[in-house]
């Protein structure tokens, strides 16, 4: 396979890129590096794996990209809810209009799939759980909106042009390569980068708030089945189980064998109270399942952190 990945230097798209590269794909990898790390994806390029900066804003270039590449598996992204509140302009630009292009540069070169990460933040702060795929969405920050709207412009194209897209909702995703120094880091890279300074980690609100977190290793194999399927449309990606941010901070703690208590601010606006994911469709129509557990994962995420810091 000639995969092409967008954000491939990010968290999740540079793990994507390494899996996809030891399967033995051509892999052609396209960020801006504003968010993403050429380290992420240096040890990588080589004769199977290329790099090109550049943006998925610039439609000649993505057009010249394109050019016959199998699979476009688009993970570029300004993917904060608190900067797209900030500047929800420039969250309009990268992840809609960029995704805008991502689908006319597929159609115009007839790229056989495109693997679109979406977001559970479509959903909003409905109390119905666990989150299913067929429920009405509802966001709630500028970021959600983007993420929605770029999956209906996926629905849209593939039934006007005949194209194959899937779009996966991923949950909360968390693992090596994470970014623990971004004002926008989230709760594990937050709670272990904090842990490590021996400093309190910091929670928003109460703590009550619940999240389903699942390991970048897992969200990887979705994305690799959903290329292998004949499948399309909307799949949540999470694990079906949740957890308070309280027992979350508690259970690194332990991991971590520190004994730092939490501070607590004031909740962060565009926030999600609970997240639950329903995978029944992922599991019946992708064959995926996750397979690492939260204690596993947050182990072998922490023991990367504490190598590479």
């Amino acid at each position: 396979m000639k995969a092409l990945v967008s954000g491939g230097a990010g968290f999740i798209g540079s793990n994507l890129c390494q899996e996809l590269a030891k399967r033995g794909n051509h892999v052609l990898i396209l960020d801006d590096l504003s968010t993403g790390k050429k380290e992420n994806i240096e040890s990588l390029i080589g004769e199977k794996v290329d790099f090109v900066q550049g943006s998925v804003v610039d439609l000649p270039l993505l057009q010249e990209l394109f050019h016959k590449i199998d699979t476009v598996f688009h993970l570029a992204a300004i993917s904060s809810v608190p900067k797209s509140l900030q500047d929800p302009l420039a969250t309009h630009q990268v992840n809609l209009t960029g995704t805008l292009n991502v689908l006319l540069a597929v159609r115009d070169n007839r790229v056989r799939k495109v693997i679109y990460a979406s977001s559970s933040s479509v959903y909003g702060d409905s109390p119905v759980l666990p989150k299913i795929e067929d429920m009405l969405p509802d966001p709630q920050s500028p970021y959600a909106v983007t993420k929605l709207a770029g999956e209906y412009y996926c629905q849209v194209f593939g039934q006007v042009y005949d194209m194959s897209a899937v779009c996966l909702r991923y949950f909360n995703v968390y693992g090596p390569k994470q970014d623990s120094n971004s004002p926008y880091a989230t709760v594990a890279p937050n709670f272990t980068s904090k842990l490590l300074e021996d400093k309190p980690p910091v929670i928003f609100g109460d703590g009550e708030q619940t999240r389903d977190l699942i390991f970048v290793e897992d969200v990887v194999a979705a994305n690799i089945l959903a290329t292998e399927s004949d499948v399309s449309g909307i799949f949540n990606i999470g694990t079906g189980k949740r957890i308070t941010i309280n027992e979350l901070s508690q259970l690194i703690r332990n991991v971590m064998e520190k004994d730092i208590k939490p501070v607590h601010m004031e909740p962060r606006p565009g926030d999600v109270k609970h997240s639950l994911a329903d995978i029944t469709k992922a599991k019946k129509e992708l064959g995926w399942e996750p397979k690492i557990d939260l204690e596993e994962g947050l182990r072998r995420y922490i023991k990367w952190y504490k190598a590479t810091s």
